[in-house]
């Protein structure tokens, strides 16, 4: 059994990946070892899939070499893959900050992926569990041993995603074989992940699962802000606006020196040293006046823990100041995250460094190909993850 490309994964990536060289004429087979494909695309933007957004740049990623995805992204870019819906009649929309969804169903992705891999003859062993992968002198480089038999070929694709969403099937199989060739690895992390709060704040919180708020998330001076939604969970903070700045929480291990804390600013747009000046004189509580900004309970509870009770016209200069740095930027050391369970995509992966940002091939490894979340390029929500994947699958499939 030999072809010329096997692809080990058929999620977003794999599948375009695979499409992409069956249609160049390559004989593909393209492996997983789940019984339904696209499971992470079928759940995703709530059953309808954000599977773009209208901007995309290296801006838009996490990667120890931030600069890594940008050939990808400019050989196949979001008109590229927005031109391929399209021509499969896939009506979609925009939500808020250039999301694209599709009209009717997440399935509609999967349809067409699954067309694109038909119109490239591809070949499919599905389920199937990759045993072992082992390298051969000659044109058919690579064996693998599997739960259906053996197969060869001349490259070797590895498609398999990160550790999020382990209930989807996720593995660290990715980052094995990239072990058993000698591939560094950037050590993985949950992204795009709830955060967990320290006790005491937690306890204060706890009670007000289910509210949200709007704010502006940072991290750190060198942090995109943020400005989305946070939602109050049993556990701590979840909502777009904790989730995106999660991922540069994390992302600070990689980096020498103390962990800085995340922080939030509870009046977007509004300047709270002026607002505080402007009712200063007056007698009523700080949880009163931000009851009409904020959610009254969270307002109650949040001016509790500040230890902030008495009213406004009691308040000295300097604490009145104290408090308005407070409320633009309000600092908080998360407690950790909810792990891979809860976590959207993975950070880290295959270094970048090991491999061609022009074909996604190892450099050391000839005809071994990584593409997608099991590579070390970690999109911000909103439709950047998937784009990696079309722009990563489709440049490998161009090349394997």
């Amino acid at each position: 059994m030999q072809f010329d490309v096997i692809i080990i994964g058929a999620g977003a990536a794999g599948m375009l990946c695979a499409a992409q060289a069956g249609q160049r004429a390559r004989r593909v087979l393209l492996i997983d070892h789940a019984q339904k494909i696209g499971e992470r695309i079928r759940i995703s933007g709530g059953g309808r899939c954000n599977f773009t957004n209208r901007s995309v740049g290296p801006e838009n990623f996490l990667s120890q070499n931030p600069h890594f995805c940008r050939s990808a992204l400019t050989q196949y870019g979001v008109a590229d893959f927005i031109g391929l819906v399209e021509r499969h009649g896939i009506g979609y929309h925009e939500k808020t900050l250039g999301q694209l969804f599709c009209d009717d169903s997440a399935q509609d992705i999967i349809a067409m992926l699954r067309h694109e891999c038909d119109a490239g003859g591809v070949k499919w062993a599905q389920p199937c569990s990759v045993e072992s992968i082992s390298r051969r002198d000659g044109a058919a480089r690579f064996e693998l041993a599997t739960s259906q038999g053996r197969f060869r070929c001349a490259s070797l694709v590895v498609a398999t995603g990160g550790l999020a969403a382990p209930a989807l099937g996720a593995t660290p199989f990715g980052y094995q074989v990239a072990e058993q060739f000698g591939i560094p690895v950037v050590a993985p992390k949950p992204a795009l992940v709830p955060l967990a709060l320290p006790p005491e704040t937690l306890a204060a919180l706890k009670p007000l699962a289910g509210l949200s708020f709007d704010t502006i998330s940072t991290c750190g001076r060198h942090s995109p802000a943020f400005r989305e939604q946070a939602l109050i969970t049993h556990r701590g903070l979840s909502g777009p606006a904790i989730l995106q700045i999660s991922s540069y929480w994390q992302m600070q291990d990689y980096k020498p020196g103390r962990k800085q804390h995340i922080a939030l600013n509870l009046l977007p747009g509004q300047d709270a040293e002026t607002l505080l000046e402007e009712h200063r004189k007056q007698n009523l509580p700080l949880a009163s006046l931000l009851a009409g900004i904020l959610p009254r309970r969270f307002a109650q509870e949040w001016c509790g823990l500040q230890g902030i009770t008495r009213p406004l016209a009691e308040l000295s200069a300097k604490a009145l100041q104290r408090t308005a740095e407070l409320l633009n930027d309000w600092p908080l050391m998360p407690a950790g995250t909810l792990g891979y369970g809860k976590a959207e995509v993975t950070l880290g992966g295959i270094d970048t460094r090991a491999l061609s940002s022009k074909t996604m091939e190892a450099t050391a490894v000839p005809g071994l190909f990584f593409i997608g979340e099991v590579v070390d390029v970690t999109g911000w929500l909103g439709g950047y993850n998937f784009q990696w994947a079309w722009s990563s699958g489709t440049v490998a499939g161009r090349h394997a």
